[in-house]
């Protein structure tokens, strides 16, 4: 994890990679409990004999739960100490390049491409995002956005 005291120092490495995410083992309990969660239980997540014999070889990970995982992947990697507030504001570009597979791991490489103030100190951030395999395929491509507050810049008006 990058440790930045000021969001500043993060915010001057616009156009650089910021390093890797720690690695999340995808396992079966992970994929069983994000197809209960969303009900999202196709063979090809679930059932481990029928996916065996598929086109993959083994059962796969959702696509939206790899993209669930990005959220911490990215976050871990930011720990600013002056920010009081980071809300996630959207995805852009997102592409699913290849499937990962039960028992591989991914990791993301994240790149700041963007910081813009915003009003009552918020930061918008703009960063690629590359997850990938532990054999090194790419599996996930993608942007993040998200918001970054310093709490001693003035509050938004009232009502």
């Amino acid at each position: 994890m990058s440790q930045y005291a000021r969001l500043s120092e993060l915010t001057g490495r616009v156009g650089t990679h910021l390093g890797h995410s720690d690695w999340w083992p995808i396992d079966q309990d992970m994929i069983d409990r994000f197809a209960d969660l969303t009900h999202d239980r196709q063979w090809l997540h679930v059932d481990r004999e029928r996916a065996a014999a598929g086109p993959f070889g083994a059962t796969i990970a959702h696509g939206y739960l790899i993209v669930s995982l990005l959220a911490d992947m990215v976050l871990g990697m930011l720990a600013v100490d002056e920010v009081d507030l980071i809300v996630n504001k959207g995805l852009d570009r997102l592409r699913f390049k290849a499937p990962v597979r039960c028992g591989d791991r991914v990791r993301a490489r994240v790149e700041l491409v963007s910081a813009t103030p915003r009003v009552y100190g918020y930061t918008e951030l703009l960063l690629g995002a590359v997850v990938e395999t532990g054999s090194g395929t790419v599996a996930m491509t993608g942007q993040v956005r998200m918001l970054m507050h310093v709490p001693e810049h003035v509050p938004a008006p009232t009502g």
